[in-house]
């Protein structure tokens, strides 16, 4: 992961003077027009380094949230970093996998998906190191993975659909961002469970290596959103609705064939990749443009339905302990302004 930066957009406060003529009630009303109109602080949302997040870079660098007339203020972070500063109030919404969403708010920190920017389908992967060339031959090995969050359902998922349990593995726990140094320096470490572009690091460390297991082969497990702090959504509704608006121009702008190279261009810089380095990374994200993330958006068991999926990854998180008690996934989505758009 890439040392913290922060890409600022300010709005300065602005007042209006109105002068009045004479008469004790125009005195008045010019006295009450003299008032400053406070502008607005700049919404706070943490991101970080996945495709789906990224994008967001496009609309900082050309000033489109500017164009809106909406402030915000996008910190960068490595991925668990800026889910700590959400918890800790510092941020008004972040970035985050829909499980993680959970787990962020069953330990206090509620929050709110209000906008699906995709679902992964091959970013997030598990990679083994050459002996080992399916899941079968994980038994009875130690794997690396961030336990609790995201690639830890992943491989959850892969040992179910393969016929195993956890307990036929042994985890070893360490940051995604040190899971490549792990899987090369390690010698009894077998595989580790990764997002892109760290994935893609592990596979360079490890000559032959490969991943037997990617989010392509469970399409909607894993959602990704940015998820709000409830008071910020309520106060600022109209702001959220704004940022919204511009992701869907995002998405728009990275999908047009004509486009495409430039946003390739301004995501790869962000990262430090080249563009011909970044590109293959989209591949492996769904982005979820207005009529797909609204079809996401209805409610429904199977993993096409952010609430489905939700309730898949909130069984997960309670079965592994990651929080005891199940949550409440209804309270945690709010689709009403993608709905809007």
């Amino acid at each position: 992961m890439k040392a913290f930066a922060y890409a600022r957009a300010q709005l300065l406060a602005s007042r209006t003077l109105r002068r009045g003529l004479a008469g004790a009630a125009t005195a008045l009303a010019v006295g009450l027009s003299t008032a400053p109109a406070q502008a607005a602080a700049p919404l706070k949302i943490g991101y970080s380094d996945w495709p789906g997040w990224v994008l967001f870079q496009v609309a900082i660098d050309k000033g489109w949230f500017k164009e809106e007339n909406v402030a915000v203020d996008f910190e960068w972070f490595d991925y668990s970093a800026s889910l700590d500063a959400f918890s800790a109030g510092k941020l008004d919404g972040v970035g985050a996998t829909n499980g993680d969403a959970l787990v962020t708010g069953a330990s206090g920190a509620k929050n709110v998906m209000i906008l699906l920017t995709d679902y992964s389908s091959g970013n997030d992967m598990i990679v083994a190191k050459p002996a080992a060339k399916s899941v079968e031959a994980l038994k009875g090995k130690k794997v690396g993975v961030e336990v609790g969050l995201v690639d830890h359902l992943l491989l959850d998922t892969a040992l179910a659909r393969h016929g195993m349990k956890e307990s036929d593995v042994t985890l070893v726990n360490a940051k995604t961002n040190e899971l490549p140094q792990v899987l090369a320096s390690s010698q009894d470490i077998a595989a580790v469970g990764a997002w892109q572009p760290t994935a893609g690091e592990a596979l360079k460390r490890v000559p032959g290596s490969r991943p037997i297991f990617t989010s392509a082969d469970a399409p909607g497990l894993i959602y990704d959103a940015i998820t709000v702090n409830p008071a910020s959504l309520a106060t600022r509704k109209a702001d959220w609705a704004k940022v919204i608006k511009v992701w869907y121009r995002c998405v728009a702008y990275v999908n047009d064939p004509k486009t495409q190279a430039d946003a390739v261009k301004i995501m790869s810089a962000r990262v430090g990749l080249t563009p011909e380095q970044y590109l293959p990374l989209l591949k492996g994200t769904h982005l979820l443009d207005k009529a797909a993330a609204q079809n996401a958006f209805k409610k429904g068991d199977g993993l096409d339905s952010i609430y489905g999926s939700s309730l898949n990854a909130d069984k997960f998180n309670v079965r592994n302990t990651v929080y005891k008690q199940a949550q409440d996934v209804n309270a945690y989505i709010d689709p009403s302004l993608t709905n809007a758009q």
